[in-house]
């Protein structure tokens, strides 16, 4: 089966919870069940679970059930596609701030010889 890519929308919605970005930072480690992921946190098992269906639906985390274990690991796709918009933005942000630095290297001379416009 085939995912789907995930929305920008709901992976900066996820990333935008301090919670969410610990969990994600523990499962960068790697694959990790529910109970042991939520030790080391402070809040609730129920807490974390929400938490994690946030994270699921966004398409950052993935888990599975087997038995009585959920295991949850990062999903790179959801990672990818925030990656890829704020490269974007970084690259248009880049152009224009070496534009800025070349008109202010430019010699004081250059900005004398022309009178300045009211």
């Amino acid at each position: 089966m085939q995912r789907k890519k995930p929305d920008i929308d709901r992976v900066f919605h996820a990333l935008g919870d301090p919670s969410r970005r610990a969990i994600l930072e523990k499962l960068s480690q790697g694959p990790i069940s529910v109970s042991k992921l939520a030790e080391p946190l402070q809040i609730t098992l129920a807490a974390v679970v929400q938490h994690l269906k946030v994270l699921e639906e966004s398409g950052l985390v993935q888990t599975e059930k087997v038995g009585r274990v959920r295991t949850c690991r990062l999903e790179p796709a959801g990672l990818s596609v925030a990656a890829e918009w704020i490269g974007a933005r970084r690259s248009m942000w880049e152009r224009g701030l070496d534009r800025l630095g070349d008109l202010l290297a430019e010699p004081d001379e250059k900005w004398r010889e022309k009178p300045p416009r009211p």
